[in-house]
Order: structure tokens, then sequence, then C-alpha cells
């Protein structure tokens, strides 16, 4: 995975949901992906609705190694 600076990744949380993880933990988590200067990113993030926190776990670049061209569905 590529790091991707702060400006992008604030693009990327203005973002679709693509994935849900009900069953993570400590808290259930979602894969969001948005577009910052026309390039997809990828943010995920768990939610802590008791505290109203959002504790983002991993920002990147999707791969098309890894994903379909529409960068929202995975490759088989």
């Amino acid at each position: 995975m590529k790091p991707i600076d702060l400006v992008k990744f604030r693009g990327a949380l203005a973002a679709e949901r693509i994935e849900v993880y009900t069953r993570g933990r400590p808290f259930p988590s979602a894969l969001f992906m948005g577009y910052s200067n026309g390039r997809p990113y990828h943010v995920v993030a768990a939610f802590d609705e008791a505290n109203a926190w959002v504790h983002v776990i991993t920002a990147y670049a999707p791969s098309l190694n890894v994903f379909e061209p529409d960068y929202r569905t995975r490759r088989k």
C-alpha cells in the first residue's frame, strides 16, 4: 500500500461506503472510497458509537491488482 498525504486523505473522508465489517473488533468498521484530484482513495475506519469516535485504521490508494477498475469491487 502507498501512503497518502493529508489533503488526499480528506478527499477520501467525503466518500462512499463500499464494504461493511460488522464483526470488526473492538468496533465495527467499514471501507470507504473517495476521489481526490481525480484519483481514487480508500479509508478503513472503525466506529466507537458509545464515545462518538471514529478510528481511522488505514488510508491508501487502491491497486488494480486487488480491485476491479471501478475501485469498489474486489477481484476474485
